[in-house]
């Protein structure tokens, strides 16, 4: 029997190839002879660095950057040498749980780290960009990005425009004369999975300005400094379109990438499923393995387990899931392809026991192979 694990991340608990490890160990209880691949998976958030450059043989880079208020932070991504592509997420460098609560405030909040994170990645001759943008504690539009990138953001006074959404306030001019040559070669999968475009009712400041520090007063001032940012942009760039489902991403950070560099806004499951090719190992194996810390009813829309189901229901496969809890409408994911899925606890347990990674492991690797004796006896059953 050949069998495909792919598997999110237990966040707090198991990476994805640690949760591949220990089913892989529970199905060879279960069929000493079977074929288990181990594949990495994310959404393109949290855990992508990690579960791409452990499961594609890349390497981690370290770097000091600028930290989203302006102090040195050392930011981790990946680079994947032989397709000279860079994995990043966002938040290493600009993400909001790098500002403490009580320090919370867009007015300051810079994505200047983010450039920097992409800059050295391309000194480093990468010139394929796979970007997470999720969990951002900024609503500067981008700007600090492009600074860093080597585009004049300019005030009213030919200077620099300042970090965060109070630099936005005042910028004047754009130039582009400055800017890194080797950007023009370089592309960007960003991995979005929201829609909010950048202004309005729905736009970055509005929906996400208050969790980043803003009161109402300040995101409904920071929503028409981010207005007249597009305005200025598509003087300069015809192409710039505020209103692009996701251009409000990471306070602004998406219409950056559009309207700046040469990029698309995907899912993030999808961009990692297609650089991970696991649509070939899913069409030669028997039985798909997925699973994440929590299945509930939200797993079906978009996240890693639904986009691994939809790839092997196109192939007939049998899908399995496990999971560390699974909630009541979690029934909502044997309508999207995933046959069955278990809850891997096997007693009562603290919240600190349960994910502890070597009880993690142990209670996965126990829930998996007992679902494999079961579909290795139903498989005898069949051919009686």
């Amino acid at each position: 029997m050949k069998v495909v694990t792919a598997i999110d991340s237990f966040k707090g608990s198991l990476t994805s190839l640690e949760a591949g490890e220990a089913v892989r160990r529970g199905v060879l209880r279960a069929l000493p002879d079977a074929q288990v691949t181990v594949r990495p998976l994310a959404d393109g958030g949290e855990g992508t660095v990690e579960a791409l450059v452990a499961g594609m043989g890349g390497r981690r880079e370290r770097v000091v950057v600028t930290g989203p208020l302006g102090r040195p932070v050392e930011a981790v991504y990946g680079i994947l040498d032989g397709s000279g592509t860079a994995i990043i997420e966002m938040s290493a460098a600009a993400g909001i749980t790098l500002v403490p609560e009580e320090e919370r405030d867009p007015l300051l909040t810079t994505t200047y780290g983010v450039g920097e994170m992409i800059r050295d990645a391309m000194a480093k001759g990468c010139r394929r960009f796979l970007i997470g943008i999720g969990g951002s504690a900024t609503n500067d539009g981008g700007i600090g990005m492009l600074q860093a990138l080597g585009f004049g953001i300019l005030d009213r006074n030919g200077k620099p425009a300042a970090f965060g959404a109070g630099g936005l306030a005042d910028v004047s001019s754009i130039t582009d004369e400055g800017v890194l040559p080797e950007l023009r070669d370089c592309t960007f999968r960003v991995a979005c999975d929201v829609t909010n475009p950048l202004c309005g009712e729905r736009g970055a400041s509005v929906v996400y300005g208050p969790q980043k520090g803003a009161g109402p007063a300040l995101t409904a001032r920071m929503d028409g400094w981010m207005a007249d940012f597009a305005a200025l942009c598509r003087k300069r760039y015809p192409h710039a379109d505020p209103d692009r489902p996701g251009s409000g991403a990471a306070g602004g950070l998406g219409f950056a990438f559009l309207t700046f560099t040469n990029a698309s806004l995907e899912s993030g499951i999808r961009i990692v499923l297609e650089e991970t090719r696991l649509e070939g190992y899913i069409r030669e194996a028997d039985v798909v393995v997925t699973g994440e810390g929590r299945l509930d009813g939200q797993t079906v829309m978009g996240k890693a387990p639904a986009g691994v189901a939809e790839i092997a229901k196109r192939y007939g496969k049998l899908v399995v899931a496990f999971s560390g809890c699974v909630t009541e409408d979690a029934a909502a994911c044997n309508r999207k392809g995933i046959d069955a899925f278990f809850p891997i606890l096997r007693g009562p347990s603290s919240l600190q026991e349960a994910m502890a990674p070597e009880n993690a492991g142990k209670n996965l690797s126990a829930a998996a192979e007992q679902a494999f004796r079961l579909i290795a006896e139903s498989s005898r059953l069949s051919y009686r």
